[in-house]
């Protein structure tokens, strides 16, 4: 079987999922996983699709028809990449007034620390009380073995009191 990594995005309206989802099974394909939105009018995500290698190509030629529906962007999927021994998954969380640089500065520190983003998911909303908007962000990252978590938190510490946010990391 082969991996293919699916980009799609478009004008939100209904049938989107149905019609990635029914070229991926008249291809022989299997719907693994998948992050979906709607954001501010424009459906996008990523899909993860595995397909008999046999008919990669064609799924590809097939995806391309969407064209005009919605831009389907097709890469292979790496396989499996090994873990380092003892590594780790950490949460982390970040709550403060919106502004912008939130998401620059939290993720410079992930990566200084050598930790890779798995799943990240960001909102604003509005304040109950105070008006203004709000930043939410949770961050599920894998920390390597070698990676110092005491610097890691000081250097988050540090950020989130420049910054003026509340981080957890659990």
């Amino acid at each position: 079987m082969t991996t293919l990594i699916l980009t799609v995005s478009g004008a939100d309206r209904p049938g989107l999922v149905s019609a990635v989802a029914d070229v991926v099974d008249a291809h022989g394909g299997n719907w693994e996983n998948s992050r979906l939105a709607e954001l501010a009018g424009t459906f996008a995500g990523v899909v993860e699709v595995s397909v008999p290698a046999t008919r990669a190509e064609e799924l590809r030629a097939a995806l391309g028809a969407l064209d005009g529906l919605l831009a389907v962007t097709v890469q292979t999927g790496a396989e499996d990449a090994a873990t380092e021994s003892g590594s780790q998954r950490i949460s982390l969380g970040v709550l403060g007034n919106d502004r912008p640089g939130i998401v620059r500065e939290v993720s410079g520190v992930l990566a200084a620390h050598a930790l890779s983003i798995e799943d990240m998911t960001t909102v604003t909303r509005d304040a109950a009380m105070a008006g203004g908007r709000l930043f939410e962000s949770t961050v599920t990252a894998t920390v390597p073995a070698s990676a110092d978590i005491d610097a890691l938190r000081t250097a988050l510490e540090r950020i989130a009191s420049e910054i003026q946010v509340d981080i957890s990391l659990g």
